[in-house]
């Protein structure tokens, strides 16, 4: 895969399955930028420094390359690819970013996943072997889930995430299971690679019209739909002072 500006065209994916099953999938698109990546001013189409990382305009590979240094993984790591959603006629939700972590070789080596909740708070989950070996397209790494972001799931239990980076081709699996370890919700992202050009931004904006707002809408409208179906709806929690959670690889138990 060549390292250079992308957009990534995918469809996501979310069922639950108890205490209500619910489902639901919706086109999307997000922009694919190599770190350090140049703010893009469009009034359409946008990306600005200070919706990912700190978010506070400084460049967010400092702050990337901070943690993988913690972590021992910064090493290994070449090239960092910012997968986000863009600006929107200035509005922005991000409900997750993806830090993917190449090394020289551009073998995926991990993957920051960077959430935010629709209270304005933000928690992120390294995903990456412990002995820092690539991950491979068919593992499952977990993490214990301890960022508050729906109202109607428990801060408890665990995430299991899977990563796919073949050619053209990105893939994302995120499972949850509660504290029993009984999968209720699985979620995917799935679609393909293109080049980022003035004119593929452009036919994606009219293709897939407001898909910032629409986001944050469909959000709401699961919601809704969970309150109606009568599943309890949560209190937020005071958030954790920890704001970055480790993974583990579940295929060497």
């Amino acid at each position: 895969m060549v390292i250079h500006p992308q957009l990534y065209t995918a469809k996501i994916m979310h069922k639950r399955f108890f205490p209500r099953e619910n489902s639901f999938n919706y086109n999307v698109y997000y922009l694919v930028l190599p770190l350090p990546a140049l703010p893009i001013s469009s009034w359409l189409v946008g990306f600005h420094m200070k919706d990912v990382g700190k978010r506070d305009g400084t460049d967010p590979t400092i702050w990337v390359r901070s943690i993988l240094t913690e972590y021992g993984l910064d090493q290994k790591t070449q090239n960092i690819l910012l997968v986000t959603m863009p600006r929107i006629l200035g509005y922005v939700f991000n409900p997750v970013s993806f830090y993917l972590c190449l090394d020289n070789k551009k073998a995926l080596r991990a993957v920051l996943c960077e959430v935010h909740n629709t209270f304005g708070e933000q928690h992120s989950y390294l995903c990456a072997n412990p002995d820092h070996s690539p991950i491979k397209p068919d593992q499952w790494l977990e993490s214990e889930k301890v960022f508050h972001v729906s109202p109607f799931l428990d801060r408890e239990g665990n995430y299991k995430f899977r990563f796919s980076l073949k050619g053209e081709q990105l893939s994302i699996w995120i499972d949850y299971y509660d504290k029993y370890k009984k999968k209720k919700l699985i979620t995917s992202l799935i679609g393909n690679l293109k080049l980022l050009t003035n004119k593929s931004l452009r036919k994606a904006f009219w293709q897939h019209p407001l898909v910032t707002m629409k986001a944050i809408i469909l959000i709401h409208l699961q919601a809704s739909r969970l309150f109606f179906k009568g599943i309890r709806y949560l209190t937020k929690p005071p958030q954790l002072q920890q704001k970055i959670t480790g993974t583990r690889n579940l295929n060497k138990m």
